[in-house]
């Protein structure tokens, strides 16, 4: 991960921005040497959530507390994939 000061990346955000989209590379922003903000891809975003979504899944079926889900075709009717 790369850190660098949120004045040193205002006059570099474009730069930036395209780096950490195209590689998933994680840009900290630091002020008074502390992580303020992360620069972060959205798919890196999507792949966590991804994630943590399996993780409960896996949980709650250990558990014992699975749920009835949504049916695929309806899915497929709410994301306007199926008429």
């Amino acid at each position: 991960m790369t850190e660098m000061t949120i004045s040193e990346s205002a006059s570099r955000l474009e730069e930036l921005v395209r780096r950490v989209a195209d590689s998933r590379e994680l840009i900290a922003l630091t002020d008074e040497g502390r992580v303020t903000a992360l620069l972060v891809a959205p798919q890196v975003i999507e792949d966590l959530e991804d994630s943590v979504a399996v993780a409960g899944y896996r949980r709650r079926k250990a558990e014992g507390t699975l749920t009835e889900g949504i049916p695929h075709a309806e899915v497929g009717r709410i994301l306007g994939l199926r008429p």
